[in-house]
């Protein structure tokens, strides 16, 4: 099966106080994160993509087709795409099923099989299908986010845009609505571009990750390398995540191990298969380093790896160093006066302590 084609993307537009100026080449595939701080423009490079903007310049190809070029303009209506917002702004006298088949009747769709093929597949991963009779003010806000991600999935797009579609929900419902953005990531072959500020999602559910600062693109690559940049100011959030297997489970203890190209790792079983496919995150406030192997220990997950780029975190008593281990990487945080007495120099040998070890999927 052929791989589907890059999302290329030009824009340039300027506006008082502030331009965007990007040119990006994009997986045809999986979850694309628009990651940086507030004003940076993701949300207005996600606003080009979809028409509702018309940079003066700008080029735009998705899987093959041109939406813009020049004096090619495709207007927003006439671009199969699902648009997700922060608040799902549902019409409060339609049910939800009357919700999902006002956006068929915009689109066109309504009535077509495939768009009624969609429409099931859609309530069925998104898990609203005993939600259909109820009214938006008997939702919760998590369930309101369900069905706006469905109601943009029923219009068959080619491109799913997600504009921090977490953002208003609090940490209970944000938990809650997760594993279904997961199961659409598994399960359907449609490209998506997630805007959100906050790592853990990034982490969790990002492929690829493109990070704005100021309107340009500072970086643009797969998750693990770019979570693991040190210039990346992520505080607490700091640290890198790992692709692995999991190569032995342990039913005595509730634990299990995962395998990389860099080690192994223990940790607590979520309910894990052997020979599943997982991406563990590894905080940088969770990995201490060691000249030489240390004695008996609490902490069970040891490394051998080697420093390869050091930098002053944002407090001036802090220093981060970023590990390689195999093909992956970890980032430790210590203070300086740690790092300066174990002498850590780039290119240094070490061992790595890994205290906690997240599962994220």
């Amino acid at each position: 099966m052929t791989a589907p084609g890059p999302l290329l993307a030009r824009f340039g537009l300027s506006w008082p106080g502030f331009s965007l100026d990007v040119d990006l080449t994009l997986p045809g595939q999986g979850v694309t994160a628009l990651f940086g701080p507030s004003g940076s423009g993701k949300t207005t490079l996600l606003r080009c993509i979809a028409g509702l903007e018309r940079p003066a310049q700008g080029r735009l190809v998705v899987q093959g087709q041109t939406w813009q070029d020049g004096r090619l303009w495709v207007p927003p209506h006439r671009r199969p795409i699902g648009y997700v917002f922060q608040e799902a702004s549902l019409f409060a006298h339609l049910s939800v099923l009357g919700n999902l088949r006002y956006g068929l009747r915009r689109s066109g769709l309504d009535g077509s099989p495939q768009a009624t093929q969609r429409l099931e597949q859609a309530i069925g991963l998104l898990g609203i299908g005993h939600l259909l009779e109820r009214r938006p003010d008997r939702l919760s806000g998590g369930e309101r986010q369900r069905v706006g991600i469905a109601r943009a999935l029923a219009v068959c797009p080619r491109l799913m845009l997600l504009d921090e579609p977490l953002a208003a929900l609090d940490q209970r419902r944000k938990e809650e609505i997760l594993p279904y953005l997961e199961r659409l990531h598994r399960e359907l072959d449609i490209p998506m571009l997630y805007v959100t500020h906050a790592p853990q999602e990034m982490a969790r559910l990002a492929d690829h990750v493109v990070l704005l600062e100021q309107g340009r693109v500072v970086q643009s690559g797969p998750v693990a390398d770019t979570l693991s940049r040190l210039d990346l100011r992520l505080g607490e959030e700091q640290g890198a995540v790992v692709e692995a297997v999991v190569d032995a489970l342990d039913p005595e203890w509730h634990l299990v191990r995962v395998a990389f190209d860099g080690g192994q790792l223990w940790t607590r079983d979520p309910g894990a298969t052997l020979g599943q496919r997982v991406r563990v995150r590894v905080l940088a406030r969770d990995v201490s380093l060691a000249r030489h192997p240390p004695g008996a220990s609490s902490i069970q997950n040891l490394l051998p790896a080697q420093v390869v780029e050091l930098a002053q975190d944002e407090h001036p008593g802090l220093a981060l160093v970023r590990l390689r281990l195999g093909n992956s990487h970890l980032v430790a945080r210590l203070t300086r006066r740690a790092a300066a007495e174990l002498g850590i120099a780039v290119g240094q040998p070490v061992w790595a302590q890994v205290k906690s070890v997240a599962l994220m999927r």
